[in-house]
């Protein structure tokens, strides 16, 4: 069986890219990597928000191509359920399902306003009240999720999709310098921490590719 690819775009400002490649580690997929180069103009409408791109993340494995990042989601969770993307109890499985719905779907204003630079730091960066009210939604779902499982990951002891779709936002406040409450504070810590998230930035901060409306202060 040829060996699984994963097409992506800037490990630096792309957040469907980060999602979709923590998806496939986590599963425990052996993956090629092809990146696309910021200057194809699709791939920049997908970074600067000017409008969605299903041209990234996608997989292909096995004969078959999965675009859009719950899709591969549920693909990796269909050909690797022991490692548990998706968390056994249902009522839990639920949850996880509409929280990353959520991600997927929503807080197009911290999106926009708070765009992913993992090569950035803005010390007391300004958050206005739209991607506040965004970045409030998120801490709110963080800290339900780990009261009903106790953690340490939003399910319990092991990342599920969940983790990974929420992944980009704990390098948003990272780059921006979002002051959480303490439970948020941590669980962000422990992603960061995770030795993809880490292999992943750095390779970010190795990129040479940059774009000038995402360098500029908002």
């Amino acid at each position: 069986m040829a060996k699984a690819k994963l097409v992506i775009s800037s490990k630096n400002y792309s957040s469907w890219s980060l999602r979709g490649w923590l998806l496939c580690r986590m599963a425990g997929l052996e993956f090629d990597e092809e990146i696309i180069s910021s200057d194809d103009p699709s791939m920049r409408a997908e970074l600067l928000v000017l409008s969605p791109s299903t041209l990234v993340p996608c997989l292909t494995h096995d004969g078959l191509t999965i675009w859009d990042t719950l899709a591969i989601a549920e693909y990796l969770n269909e050909i690797r359920p022991e490692a548990g993307l998706l968390p056994k109890e249902r009522a839990a499985r639920a949850r996880c399902r509409s929280v990353s719905g959520e991600m997927h779907s929503g807080f197009s204003a911290l999106r926009s306003g708070l765009p992913v630079n993992l090569r950035k730091f803005s010390a007391g960066f300004k958050v206005w009240s739209g991607a506040q009210a965004d970045i409030d939604r998120i801490v709110t779902i963080w800290r339900e999720c780990l009261a009903l499982s106790g953690g340490p990951f939003l399910f319990g002891e092991r990342p599920t999709v969940a983790d990974a779709m929420f992944a980009p936002v704990t390098t948003r406040f990272k780059t921006y310098d979002v002051k959480v409450e303490r439970v948020a504070a941590d669980y962000c810590r422990l992603i960061l921490a995770l030795p993809d998230m880490v292999e992943w930035t750095r390779a970010a901060l190795l990129e040479r590719d940059e774009i000038q409306e995402l360098e500029s202060e908002f």
